[in-house]
């Protein structure tokens, strides 16, 4: 074995396993080394839960040694975002509400992770209940970006961006109402992709918006990613919004390239957009080129303005959330953080009207989405508008969260995946947007992986760390 244990990817870990050149105790103690080393500076981790790890480790090297094989994941470290429920491990939701919180039960993608033998390290940062950060009045410091830890990560799944590109581990768990894993996952130069409303359970993870919220991975790579989603996904009778749906072998077709795939391109959606920066609009261009000349057919599309969309998620997750939060902002207001109480109190004001309305507006903006896929396989579209800021940049009081273009495929429902396509000049990640039809997320597995290839992020090695000082 020449490459770092970190180095590896999930399937050559796995290989590497099951021919016994490298033990699930090994992996987890060298991942648990990277974490003590680093995590003071970065703050990816909330909870490191190393007996816990050590012991899933042990029990994975005898299953694996007396020919039991659970699958991909098996003996492999992962970790969960902090609104993920763990039996007995607590799940604080980054909030002093509920820092005594320790469920009964795990939640169902923690459950089916077990069971697929994979290694619990601990659970990972987020903004206060999925809404709040970044923020330094909350029970655990922000987490920081690898690549300068003086930029953000995004949010809200803002630990588990920063515990993959700093190379702790190769999949995290995250969830998205309105770009919470695809947003960290391009500040911090990791896949992040949202799958199809109802293709992975949310029962025992924390909600924020319930007809936004959606559950996925953070990963290193696309293989990853899609072993990690495939590991999530399916059906669950106790999540009422759970697809009954056949997972397929999201693997099956990543290396078959675009030739012949037809991908629109919405450019009004953030072309004009204020917050675009020039590297942002240049690094999409040389994706589009890079995409052609390997023989997809790329073409503008249009769909009604981004903004449309914009308000219409707004209006459903302030109302939502705040369904959520009402007894305790009534009872408990000063124990909230303060962006995470600036963000949810507003829903108190969403009347019936506005949600109706915004209900009639996404069932028109879904149609027309789903009519733009008709013709193409995919769409590809910006991510963030511009590289990940600083932790002191200036911040628009009228803007709730950071320039990203993410929050129309939660309010739709399509599955969409972030792509890193390189580093700014400054030395940060710079990402693209694929969102593609309903329960069709094999085809932006494929489309993305071709990304990774033609882009050469797969080339670009993990940010150096550097433990905290003193």
């Amino acid at each position: 074995m020449s490459a770092a244990p970190h180095e590896l990817s999930i399937a050559a870990a796995g290989r590497e396993l099951r021919a016994r050149h490298l033990t699930a105790a090994a992996l987890t103690r060298h991942a648990l080394d990277r974490i003590a080393a680093c995590n003071d500076r970065l703050h990816a981790f909330i909870l490191v839960a190393e007996a816990r790890a050590l012991a899933d480790a042990a029990r994975a090297d005898a299953e694996l040694a007396a020919g039991i094989d659970r699958g991909p994941l098996h003996g492999i470290p992962y970790a969960l975002k902090d609104i993920y429920d763990t039996a007995g491990i607590a799940t604080t939701c980054h909030s002093r509400l509920r820092l005594n919180h320790v469920p009964s039960a795990d939640s169902a993608v923690a459950d089916r992770l077990a069971a697929a033998g994979g290694v619990l390290l601990g659970k990972l940062a987020t903004h206060e209940f999925a809404i709040g950060g970044p923020s330094f009045d909350l029970p655990f410091p922000p987490a920081r970006n690898p690549w300068n830890p003086e930029h953000i990560t995004g949010g809200s799944s803002s630990g588990s961006g920063t515990a993959v590109a700093a190379g702790l581990l190769r999949m995290a768990t995250g969830s998205d109402t309105g770009g919470s894993i695809r947003g960290p996952a391009a500040y911090c130069g990791t896949i992040g992709i949202k799958p199809t409303y109802g293709r992975v359970s949310r029962r025992g993870v924390f909600p924020l918006s319930f007809t936004l919220d959606h559950c996925g991975p953070l990963a290193r790579s696309v293989e990853d990613a899609a072993i990690a989603l495939a590991l999530m996904a399916g059906h669950d009778p106790l999540d009422p919004a759970s697809a009954d749906l056949p997972v397929p072998d999201y693997r099956a077709a990543l290396e078959a390239g675009v030739r012949g795939l037809r991908i629109g391109i919405p450019r009004a959606f953030f072309a004009t957009a204020p917050a675009l920066t020039d590297e942002v609009a240049t690094a999409f261009d040389r994706t589009v080129a890079l995409l052609r000349d390997a023989g997809a057919l790329v073409a503008d599309i249009t769909l009604p303005d981004y903004a449309l969309f914009a308000a219409a998620n707004r209006v459903i997750l302030l109302a939502e959330a705040f369904s959520v939060h009402a007894e305790d902002l009534r009872h408990r207001l000063p124990d909230y953080g303060r962006k995470t109480a600036e963000r949810l109190v507003p829903g108190a004001l969403v009347t019936a009207a506005d949600l109706v309305q915004a209900g009639r507006l996404r069932r028109h903006l879904a149609d027309a989405v789903n009519r733009a896929l008709v013709p193409c396989d995919a769409l590809l579209t910006a991510c963030t508008l511009a590289p990940a800021p600083r932790f002191d940049a200036p911040v628009d009081p009228r803007a709730a969260f950071s320039p990203v273009q993410t929050g129309a495929f939660n309010l739709t429902g399509h599955p969409a995946i972030s792509v890193p396509i390189g580093l700014g000049a400054a030395g940060l990640p710079l990402s693209v947007q694929l969102a593609g039809r309903p329960f069709d997320e094999a085809m932006l597995f494929r489309i993305a992986r071709a990304i990774e290839q033609l882009s050469g992020w797969q080339e670009i090695p993990l940010p150096t760390l550097k433990a905290a000082a003193g």
